[in-house]
């Protein structure tokens, strides 16, 4: 039967499919710890809470790259080089969502303006990231190493999702509501396309290491379009919504300890 608890299985059971599998996401998690740990250092004084949070959330995702990268090295496995059509983050850079690189790399304090399209970028992709965690829990909970990881990078997507709604309704609270629900509609039907490509190509590269047949990988890539036309039909407005979060201020605390979960 195809489920995608079996697909995963297969992934999770071939040590080449699991390889670039947490390949890429250990290099999606770096970039974005990258990407927030620069942010954070150009947030404006003014706006030192965030800053601190911004940071926080930089530094989860490299929690999270190291904790992708351990469970490939317990493996006895090495991280190898992620196919360009596999790179959600870039992609979604050059379709020009989110802040540039180059914008980030000449280190210019950013304007409100700026503060908002980090938002709205991080609550679209932040949404699927929690929802993709959520789906990893549910499909690894007979693989001890890979559950006890896939819980701790779980919980932290969730936390990153709440403080996102938090801040966006603060701004909207003073001024910004308009261009931020504008923001969010754009970013939202840009990155669907963008999950969908993605999902695509990865798919191809681990149907070419498992050795798919070609009715098989061809259910699957429909899949994948039927949820692209799902979100497209109107999906996407999940992505887009602002609630205040149950789990108010989830980033301010204290760091974690940054032990191995893996």
């Amino acid at each position: 039967m195809l489920s995608a608890r079996t697909i995963y299985g297969e992934i999770f059971d071939n040590d080449e499919a699991f390889g670039l599998f947490c390949s890429i996401a250990a290099s999606g998690e770096a970039q974005g710890g990258w990407e927030n740990g620069k942010i954070a250092a150009l947030v404006p004084g003014s706006q030192a809470g965030l800053a601190a949070k911004i940071a926080r959330h930089g530094a989860d995702e490299d929690k999270h790259g190291r904790i992708f990268t351990a469970l490939l090295r317990k493996r006895g496995l090495e991280p190898v080089p992620v196919p360009a059509d596999t790179d959600y983050t870039m992609r979604l850079e050059a379709a020009g969502i989110g802040l540039a690189h180059a914008r980030l790399r000449r280190e210019e304090e950013l304007t409100e303006a700026g503060i908002v399209t980090y938002l709205a970028h991080s609550r679209v992709t932040e949404q699927r990231a929690s929802e993709q965690m959520r789906a990893l829990r549910r499909h690894a909970g007979d693989r001890p190493d890979i559950a006890r990881a896939v819980r701790v990078i779980s919980a932290d997507e969730d936390n990153h999702l709440a403080y996102c709604h938090e801040e966006l309704l603060r701004l909207a609270a003073v001024g910004h509501g308009e261009v931020i629900r504008a923001m969010l509609r754009a970013t939202a039907l840009a990155e669907i396309a963008i999950y969908r490509d993605v999902s695509l190509a990865v798919m191809a590269h681990l149907g070419g290491i498992l050795g798919w047949p070609r009715p098989k990988a061809a259910v699957l890539a429909a899949g994948i379009r039927g949820v692209y036309a799902y979100e497209r039909a109107g999906g996407w407005r999940r992505m887009v919504s602002l609630r205040m979060p149950a789990r108010r201020n989830a980033l301010g605390g204290p760091v974690r300890a940054q032990a191995s979960h893996a």
